[in-house]
Protein backbone atom coordinates (compact mmCIF):
# COMPACT_ATOMS: atom_id res chain seq x y z
CA UNK A 1 0.00 0.00 0.00
CA UNK A 2 1.50 3.45 -1.18
CA UNK A 3 2.04 6.19 0.78
CA UNK A 4 -0.81 8.57 0.03
CA UNK A 5 -3.50 5.36 0.01
CA UNK A 6 -2.55 5.24 3.82
CA UNK A 7 -3.30 9.26 4.12
CA UNK A 8 -6.43 8.78 2.70
CA UNK A 9 -7.59 5.65 4.50
CA UNK A 10 -6.17 7.31 7.75
CA UNK A 11 -8.83 10.44 6.73
CA UNK A 12 -11.54 8.51 5.86
CA UNK A 13 -11.39 6.52 9.27
CA UNK A 14 -10.81 9.88 11.31
CA UNK A 15 -13.88 11.67 9.46
CA UNK A 16 -16.06 8.33 10.26
CA UNK A 17 -15.12 8.43 13.86
CA UNK A 18 -15.46 12.13 14.18
CA UNK A 19 -19.30 11.62 12.48
CA UNK A 20 -20.37 8.98 14.94
CA UNK A 21 -19.18 11.01 17.72
CA UNK A 22 -21.20 14.09 16.54
CA UNK A 23 -24.11 11.68 15.96
CA UNK A 24 -23.79 10.77 19.49
CA UNK A 25 -23.57 14.07 21.30
CA UNK A 26 -26.42 15.04 22.79
CA UNK A 27 -28.13 18.51 23.57
CA UNK A 28 -29.79 19.81 26.13
CA UNK A 29 -31.51 23.19 27.29
CA UNK A 30 -31.22 25.79 30.23
CA UNK A 31 -33.14 28.21 30.33
CA UNK A 32 -34.00 31.45 32.85
CA UNK A 33 -36.58 33.67 33.21
CA UNK A 34 -38.30 36.39 35.80
CA UNK A 35 -41.56 35.70 36.40
CA UNK A 36 -41.80 39.14 37.13
CA UNK A 37 -43.99 38.66 40.44
CA UNK A 38 -45.31 35.24 40.97
CA UNK A 39 -47.11 35.49 44.17
CA UNK A 40 -49.75 33.36 45.89
CA UNK A 41 -52.72 35.30 46.86
CA UNK A 42 -52.21 34.77 50.75
CA UNK A 43 -50.80 37.43 52.98
CA UNK A 44 -47.82 36.82 54.55
CA UNK A 45 -47.28 38.84 57.44
CA UNK A 46 -43.35 39.02 57.07
CA UNK A 47 -43.49 40.52 54.26
CA UNK A 48 -44.16 43.21 52.41
CA UNK A 49 -47.01 41.16 49.94
CA UNK A 50 -49.84 42.76 50.38
CA UNK A 51 -50.55 44.58 47.12
CA UNK A 52 -50.54 40.70 45.97
CA UNK A 53 -53.56 39.85 47.97
CA UNK A 54 -57.36 40.01 46.59
CA UNK A 55 -58.09 43.18 48.49
CA UNK A 56 -54.37 44.56 48.05
CA UNK A 57 -53.88 47.08 45.42
CA UNK A 58 -53.96 44.19 42.16
CA UNK A 59 -56.89 42.92 43.29
CA UNK A 60 -54.90 39.68 43.14
CA UNK A 61 -57.26 36.85 43.08
CA UNK A 62 -56.67 33.32 42.49
CA UNK A 63 -58.45 33.20 39.04
CA UNK A 64 -55.73 35.60 37.97
CA UNK A 65 -52.72 33.49 39.84
CA UNK A 66 -53.57 30.16 38.10
CA UNK A 67 -53.66 31.76 34.70
CA UNK A 68 -50.57 33.47 35.44
CA UNK A 69 -49.09 29.84 37.27
CA UNK A 70 -50.63 27.91 33.61
CA UNK A 71 -49.01 30.44 31.25
CA UNK A 72 -45.53 30.19 32.93
CA UNK A 73 -45.83 26.31 32.61
CA UNK A 74 -46.63 26.66 29.01
CA UNK A 75 -43.51 29.22 28.16
CA UNK A 76 -41.62 26.78 29.95
CA UNK A 77 -42.75 23.80 27.65
CA UNK A 78 -42.51 26.02 24.60
CA UNK A 79 -39.02 27.31 25.33
CA UNK A 80 -38.26 23.64 24.99
CA UNK A 81 -38.89 23.76 21.51
CA UNK A 82 -39.61 19.78 21.39
CA UNK A 83 -37.48 19.05 24.27
CA UNK A 84 -38.26 19.91 27.93
CA UNK A 85 -35.45 22.15 29.18
CA UNK A 86 -33.26 20.17 31.99
CA UNK A 87 -32.76 22.70 34.11
CA UNK A 88 -34.92 26.27 34.49
CA UNK A 89 -33.61 29.37 36.49
CA UNK A 90 -36.23 31.54 37.71
CA UNK A 91 -36.71 34.95 39.26
CA UNK A 92 -39.37 37.03 41.19
CA UNK A 93 -40.79 33.70 42.84
CA UNK A 94 -42.17 34.69 45.91
CA UNK A 95 -41.91 31.02 47.92
CA UNK A 96 -42.20 27.52 47.69
CA UNK A 97 -46.19 27.40 47.73
CA UNK A 98 -45.86 29.08 44.36
CA UNK A 99 -42.90 26.66 42.37
CA UNK A 100 -45.32 23.65 43.87
CA UNK A 101 -48.14 25.17 41.87
CA UNK A 102 -46.40 25.46 38.90
CA UNK A 103 -44.68 21.56 39.09
CA UNK A 104 -46.99 19.83 40.66
CA UNK A 105 -50.92 21.67 38.80
CA UNK A 106 -49.68 22.21 35.85
CA UNK A 107 -49.00 20.23 32.24
CA UNK A 108 -45.19 20.40 33.59
CA UNK A 109 -46.78 17.59 36.28
CA UNK A 110 -45.82 15.07 33.95
CA UNK A 111 -42.04 16.15 33.67
CA UNK A 112 -41.15 15.46 37.00
CA UNK A 113 -39.26 18.50 38.07
CA UNK A 114 -37.66 18.85 41.65
CA UNK A 115 -37.19 22.06 42.99
CA UNK A 116 -34.32 24.48 44.96
CA UNK A 117 -35.06 27.38 46.72
CA UNK A 118 -35.54 29.02 50.06
CA UNK A 119 -36.99 32.11 51.24
CA UNK A 120 -34.86 35.19 50.90
CA UNK A 121 -34.13 38.19 53.20
CA UNK A 122 -35.58 40.43 50.18
CA UNK A 123 -38.50 42.55 51.79
CA UNK A 124 -40.59 42.04 49.43
CA UNK A 125 -40.57 38.27 49.60
CA UNK A 126 -39.48 37.75 45.85
CA UNK A 127 -36.82 34.69 45.66
CA UNK A 128 -34.49 32.94 43.22
CA UNK A 129 -35.28 29.55 42.47
CA UNK A 130 -33.94 26.51 40.82
CA UNK A 131 -36.65 24.09 39.06
CA UNK A 132 -34.57 20.82 37.15
CA UNK A 133 -35.02 17.15 35.63
CA UNK A 134 -33.54 14.70 37.95
CA UNK A 135 -32.95 12.65 34.85
CA UNK A 136 -30.75 15.29 33.35
CA UNK A 137 -29.26 16.30 36.66
CA UNK A 138 -28.30 14.85 39.53
CA UNK A 139 -28.38 17.13 42.36
CA UNK A 140 -25.02 16.84 44.42
CA UNK A 141 -25.63 19.99 46.57
CA UNK A 142 -26.99 23.16 47.07
CA UNK A 143 -26.73 26.65 48.68
CA UNK A 144 -28.14 29.79 48.87
CA UNK A 145 -25.70 32.84 49.86
CA UNK A 146 -26.22 36.34 51.12
CA UNK A 147 -25.38 39.81 49.20
CA UNK A 148 -24.68 42.16 51.96
CA UNK A 149 -25.25 42.28 55.72
CA UNK A 150 -25.70 46.02 55.38
CA UNK A 151 -29.42 45.49 52.79
CA UNK A 152 -31.61 43.16 52.11
CA UNK A 153 -32.06 41.58 48.79
CA UNK A 154 -32.24 38.31 46.99
CA UNK A 155 -29.70 35.70 47.39
CA UNK A 156 -27.13 33.76 45.12
CA UNK A 157 -28.70 30.33 44.73
CA UNK A 158 -25.67 27.62 43.99
CA UNK A 159 -26.42 24.06 42.71
CA UNK A 160 -23.40 21.24 42.11
CA UNK A 161 -24.52 18.05 40.12
CA UNK A 162 -24.11 15.54 37.21
CA UNK A 163 -25.30 16.88 34.22
CA UNK A 164 -26.12 13.53 32.26
CA UNK A 165 -24.32 11.48 33.83
CA UNK A 166 -20.76 13.16 31.96
CA UNK A 167 -19.57 15.47 34.01
CA UNK A 168 -20.30 17.73 37.06
CA UNK A 169 -21.79 21.50 36.36
CA UNK A 170 -22.25 24.54 38.70
CA UNK A 171 -24.79 26.29 38.26
CA UNK A 172 -25.21 29.82 40.03
CA UNK A 173 -28.80 31.96 39.95
CA UNK A 174 -29.19 35.28 40.26
CA UNK A 175 -31.37 38.63 41.08
CA UNK A 176 -28.95 41.44 41.47
CA UNK A 177 -30.46 45.03 43.09
CA UNK A 178 -32.86 46.88 40.95
CA UNK A 179 -32.06 50.07 40.20
CA UNK A 180 -34.88 51.99 42.57
CA UNK A 181 -33.33 55.15 43.78
CA UNK A 182 -31.33 56.09 40.14
CA UNK A 183 -28.72 53.80 38.26
CA UNK A 184 -25.55 55.41 39.44
CA UNK A 185 -27.20 55.63 43.23
CA UNK A 186 -27.67 51.59 43.34
CA UNK A 187 -24.86 50.57 41.15
CA UNK A 188 -22.85 50.04 44.84
CA UNK A 189 -25.34 46.91 45.51
CA UNK A 190 -25.29 45.59 42.44
CA UNK A 191 -21.49 45.34 42.63
CA UNK A 192 -21.89 44.22 45.96
CA UNK A 193 -23.68 40.99 43.95
CA UNK A 194 -21.03 40.71 41.58
CA UNK A 195 -18.38 41.36 44.29
CA UNK A 196 -20.03 37.88 46.18
CA UNK A 197 -20.68 35.73 42.95
CA UNK A 198 -16.78 36.68 41.90
CA UNK A 199 -16.05 35.10 45.35
CA UNK A 200 -18.20 31.87 44.83
CA UNK A 201 -16.54 31.52 41.17
CA UNK A 202 -13.36 31.78 42.27
CA UNK A 203 -13.67 28.93 44.83
CA UNK A 204 -15.30 26.70 42.41
CA UNK A 205 -12.20 27.96 39.97
CA UNK A 206 -9.57 26.80 42.79
CA UNK A 207 -10.73 23.78 43.62
CA UNK A 208 -11.20 22.74 40.05
CA UNK A 209 -8.96 24.09 37.23
CA UNK A 210 -11.78 22.65 34.40
CA UNK A 211 -14.86 23.45 36.03
CA UNK A 212 -18.13 23.97 33.89
CA UNK A 213 -19.17 26.87 35.56
CA UNK A 214 -23.01 28.28 34.10
CA UNK A 215 -24.02 31.76 35.32
CA UNK A 216 -27.94 33.12 34.79
CA UNK A 217 -30.36 35.32 36.08
CA UNK A 218 -31.38 39.39 36.23
CA UNK A 219 -28.94 41.64 36.59
CA UNK A 220 -30.63 44.73 36.59
CA UNK A 221 -27.39 45.46 34.50
CA UNK A 222 -26.03 44.97 30.78
CA UNK A 223 -23.27 43.28 29.62
CA UNK A 224 -20.98 46.53 29.54
CA UNK A 225 -21.47 47.86 33.17
CA UNK A 226 -19.21 47.98 35.50
CA UNK A 227 -20.74 45.37 37.96
CA UNK A 228 -20.15 42.78 34.78
CA UNK A 229 -16.91 43.85 32.94
CA UNK A 230 -15.23 45.32 36.01
CA UNK A 231 -15.96 43.00 38.85
CA UNK A 232 -17.22 39.78 37.51
CA UNK A 233 -14.15 40.23 34.89
CA UNK A 234 -16.52 38.44 32.52
CA UNK A 235 -14.50 37.92 28.92
CA UNK A 236 -15.93 38.64 25.16
CA UNK A 237 -13.07 37.73 23.01
CA UNK A 238 -14.73 34.20 21.88
CA UNK A 239 -11.52 33.83 19.49
CA UNK A 240 -9.37 33.89 22.60
CA UNK A 241 -10.76 31.46 25.57
CA UNK A 242 -8.83 30.64 28.23
CA UNK A 243 -10.68 27.61 30.31
CA UNK A 244 -10.40 29.36 33.71
CA UNK A 245 -12.03 32.80 32.63
CA UNK A 246 -15.74 33.75 32.40
CA UNK A 247 -17.18 34.88 29.07
CA UNK A 248 -20.06 36.97 28.84
CA UNK A 249 -22.54 35.64 26.16
CA UNK A 250 -25.26 38.17 26.41
CA UNK A 251 -23.05 40.82 25.10
CA UNK A 252 -22.63 40.02 21.13
CA UNK A 253 -26.62 40.04 21.11
CA UNK A 254 -26.76 43.10 22.89
CA UNK A 255 -24.72 45.14 20.53
CA UNK A 256 -26.70 43.71 17.36
CA UNK A 257 -29.88 46.15 19.59
CA UNK A 258 -31.44 42.92 21.26
CA UNK A 259 -32.69 42.94 24.40
CA UNK A 260 -34.51 41.05 27.38
CA UNK A 261 -36.64 44.04 28.82
CA UNK A 262 -38.29 47.00 27.06
CA UNK A 263 -37.28 50.38 29.04
CA UNK A 264 -38.82 53.84 27.71
CA UNK A 265 -39.07 52.34 24.24
CA UNK A 266 -35.55 50.80 23.99
CA UNK A 267 -34.50 47.24 24.57
CA UNK A 268 -32.13 46.38 27.38
CA UNK A 269 -30.58 43.34 27.82
CA UNK A 270 -30.45 42.43 31.60
CA UNK A 271 -31.16 38.45 31.73
CA UNK A 272 -28.01 37.55 31.79
CA UNK A 273 -25.60 33.83 31.32
CA UNK A 274 -22.28 33.53 31.54
CA UNK A 275 -20.34 30.32 31.05
CA UNK A 276 -16.98 29.32 31.95
CA UNK A 277 -13.96 28.57 29.07
CA UNK A 278 -13.89 25.13 29.47
CA UNK A 279 -17.55 24.67 28.36
CA UNK A 280 -16.56 26.82 25.31
CA UNK A 281 -14.39 23.91 24.33
CA UNK A 282 -16.15 22.13 22.01
CA UNK A 283 -13.87 18.53 23.01
CA UNK A 284 -15.28 19.32 26.81
CA UNK A 285 -18.18 16.62 27.91
CA UNK A 286 -20.13 19.78 28.63
CA UNK A 287 -20.00 22.11 25.57
CA UNK A 288 -21.63 25.52 24.22
CA UNK A 289 -20.56 28.51 22.08
CA UNK A 290 -21.70 31.80 22.24
CA UNK A 291 -24.00 31.50 18.92
CA UNK A 292 -25.98 28.76 21.01
CA UNK A 293 -27.34 31.55 24.00
CA UNK A 294 -30.60 32.87 22.60
CA UNK A 295 -33.81 34.75 23.54
CA UNK A 296 -36.99 32.93 23.57
CA UNK A 297 -39.22 35.13 21.31
CA UNK A 298 -42.81 33.74 21.05
CA UNK A 299 -45.17 35.75 19.74
CA UNK A 300 -47.60 35.32 22.65
CA UNK A 301 -45.00 36.87 24.72
CA UNK A 302 -45.19 40.40 23.20
CA UNK A 303 -48.39 43.14 22.77
CA UNK A 304 -47.91 46.30 20.87
CA UNK A 305 -46.39 49.03 22.13
CA UNK A 306 -48.55 51.81 21.79
CA UNK A 307 -46.44 54.43 23.49
CA UNK A 308 -43.23 53.35 21.53
CA UNK A 309 -42.86 51.83 18.14
CA UNK A 310 -43.11 48.13 17.55
CA UNK A 311 -43.59 45.43 20.36
CA UNK A 312 -42.78 45.04 24.10
CA UNK A 313 -43.53 42.04 26.41
CA UNK A 314 -46.76 41.71 27.72
CA UNK A 315 -46.65 42.03 31.01
CA UNK A 316 -49.19 40.92 34.41
CA UNK A 317 -50.15 44.61 34.69
CA UNK A 318 -49.60 47.90 33.54
CA UNK A 319 -49.89 50.49 36.66
CA UNK A 320 -52.86 48.55 38.43
CA UNK A 321 -54.29 47.98 35.66
CA UNK A 322 -54.77 43.78 35.01
CA UNK A 323 -53.05 43.20 31.48
CA UNK A 324 -53.05 39.81 31.28
CA UNK A 325 -49.53 39.31 30.41
CA UNK A 326 -46.84 36.96 31.65
CA UNK A 327 -44.26 39.21 32.43
CA UNK A 328 -42.42 42.35 31.17
CA UNK A 329 -39.42 40.33 30.76
CA UNK A 330 -38.26 37.52 28.17
CA UNK A 331 -36.75 34.16 28.46
CA UNK A 332 -33.28 33.39 27.68
CA UNK A 333 -32.17 29.91 27.31
CA UNK A 334 -28.41 28.27 25.97
CA UNK A 335 -28.00 24.94 24.28
CA UNK A 336 -25.76 22.84 25.98
CA UNK A 337 -23.80 20.04 23.76
CA UNK A 338 -22.59 16.30 25.71
CA UNK A 339 -21.01 14.00 24.21
CA UNK A 340 -21.39 10.29 25.42
CA UNK A 341 -19.56 9.15 28.51
CA UNK A 342 -17.50 6.73 27.16
CA UNK A 343 -15.84 9.79 24.34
Amino acid sequence: MNFLLKIIIILIIFLKSTEYINAQTSQFRVMFFNAENYFDTFDDEKTLDDDFTPTGSYHWTWEKFTAKRNALSKIIIAAGEGKMPSIIGLCEIENRFVLNQLVNETPLAKFNYRIVHRDSPDSRGIDVALLYNPSDFELLYQNFHAISQNFKTREILYAKGVFCGVDTLHVFVNHFPSKRGGAKASESRRIAAATELKRLLDSVSNASNNANILIMGDFNDTPDSEPVTKTLQAKDNFDAINERDLYNLALPLMKKGEGTIKYQGVWEFIDLMFVSGNMLNRNSKISCSQSDFKIFKAPYLFEKDNTFVGKKPKRTFIGMKYNGGISDHLPVFIQLKVKPANF
